[in-house]
């Protein structure tokens, strides 16, 4: 059940009151104190809730597991945990409410063999302290651009930890911590309906400008990050890469994305990655803001904060990211293997994302459920034109502990009417995980120019 608790109630009174007035305001100072309070640093309540099912948090991980080395893959700091029970299509009914649309979906998809093993909750979120502390002024000082295209005066922590509206939800979602400096090697790969796969393999290099140490709003010049992918395997494709500058505003400065052509060495804009134009490595199942669940402009939907709901998402999910799990036992027909899945009951912020009218998009309503506790997309479902449920996407969560931060060890995408489903960030037969120790290189680093430079066959 959606339940408004004193704060939400106080904070849709002041949306309502606000939006009377004809702008969206900053939080006073005193409503701010409630982070060192009754919320957590990053706007989530602390308590527990009344049936003790989902404890108070206590300031999540802060140190990683005994025997874990920096670079290796992150060892489960809750491997003794044993599932409380488990969710199925026989028992459905009973959960029913605590789901999404979309699990419910995949239950009735694939009644025989899709489950939820739901195991204790862990509030195991956790942030760095200057994180915490940007977090704090961002409070007082944040305000949308004109028509929620963007923000200003907030940097390096949650833009908007109490949100007085839908948009200022999905910013915090779209902003939130994953370092500063990110390498990776990972594979994603479109799974068909026998279970059958093939991957690409890619070096992936991201630079979240918005956390650069040092710096201030006015440092940002509207790019949010720098993402930088070179594909490795399979060999037809070895070679190539993809630029992507990630403006802020979006309507002022489009994002900017080039592609490095191997065979041809050559370098070219790629005029249109974004919104729903389909990813070619994807088998046709993700658009461009589907990727982290959902990334890029907010600006082609009206975004409403529809309020909190308790629900059964992907939490502490070391499991399937473990180098002991192998691709083919991990990837099965229709889903996951569940024998590796862990879900947990944790309160989310529900925002309901409806197509503008005259607006373009394969999706007319998008529906997000973030971790209150990272403001991490734990689940979105995806309707069509037609107002029918058609794509379900999930972000396997865990703390990156090595930071910390809660960040996905995998997204999957499951078209309902395809019956595929697309897998990104599978490193479990990768020497290592994403490295987040390497230095923070300058921005020519991400330019045009070194793309040619640094791409080979």
């Amino acid at each position: 059940m959606l339940h408004t608790p004193r704060l939400l109630k106080t904070t849709l009174a002041l949306v309502l009151s606000l939006a009377a007035g004809g702008t969206l305001a900053a939080i006073s100072p005193q409503q701010a104190e409630q982070l060192k309070t009754t919320l957590t640093p990053m706007g989530a309540e602390r308590a527990g809730n009344a049936a003790g099912t989902i404890p108070a948090w206590d300031g999540g991980i802060t140190q990683a597991p005994q025997g874990y080395k920096p670079g290796q893959h992150h060892l489960d700091p809750y491997a003794a945990d044993k599932p409380l029970f488990t969710i199925t299509k026989a028992n459905l009914e009973q959960y029913k409410d605590q789901l999404s649309a979309g699990q419910i979906a995949l239950f009735n998809s694939y009644p025989e063999t899709f489950q939820m093993p739901v195991y204790p909750s862990r509030r195991s979120g956790s942030a760095p302290q200057w994180l915490y502390d940007n977090t704090f002024k961002n409070a007082t000082s944040a305000k949308l651009l004109e028509g929620g295209n963007g923000f200003s005066d907030a940097y390096g922590g949650v833009p908007f930890p109490v949100p007085k509206d839908g948009v200022e939800a999905v910013w915090n979602h779209i902003t939130r911590y994953r370092g500063i400096y990110v390498v990776r090697r990972a594979s994603e790969a479109p799974v068909q309906r026998n279970g059958s796969f093939a991957l690409v393999t890619a070096q992936q290099e991201g630079m979240f400008n918005y956390y650069r140490p040092g710096g201030q709003y006015a440092d940002l010049k509207n790019i949010l990050f720098y993402y930088l992918a070179f594909v490795k395997s399979p060999a037809r494709l070895a070679g190539g890469a993809t630029l992507v500058h990630e403006t802020l505003d979006q309507i002022k400065d489009p994002r900017q994305a080039w592609i490095y052509d191997a065979g041809q060495r050559r370098v070219r804009r790629a005029p249109s990655l974004a919104y729903d134009t389909p990813i070619a490595s994807s088998d046709g199942l993700r658009t461009a803001d589907d990727t982290d669940l959902f990334n890029g402009s907010p600006d082609r939907y009206d975004w409403k904060l529809v309020g909190k709901k308790e629900v059964y998402i992907p939490y502490n999910n070391y499991k399937v990211s473990s180098p002991e799990v192998k691709y083919a036992d991990l990837l099965k027909p229709g889903h996951l293997n569940p024998q590796y899945t862990r879900y947990e009951l944790h309160r989310v912020w529900v925002v309901e994302g409806t197509l503008k009218a005259g607006a373009r998009h394969i999706y007319s309503k998008r529906v997000l459920f973030l971790d209150e506790d990272s403001w991490g997309a734990a689940l979105v479902d995806q309707y069509d034109g037609r107002g029918q449920l058609w794509r379900v996407s999930m972000g396997y969560l865990k703390n990156f502990y090595d930071l910390p931060t809660t960040w996905s060890s995998l997204d999957v995408f499951h078209d309902l009417q395809a019956r595929r489903y697309y897998v990104q960030n599978l490193d479990n037969e990768e020497a290592q995980t994403v490295d987040f120790a390497q230095p923070v290189p300058e921005d020519a680093y991400f330019m045009p120019s070194a793309l040619r430079q640094r791409g080979t066959r």
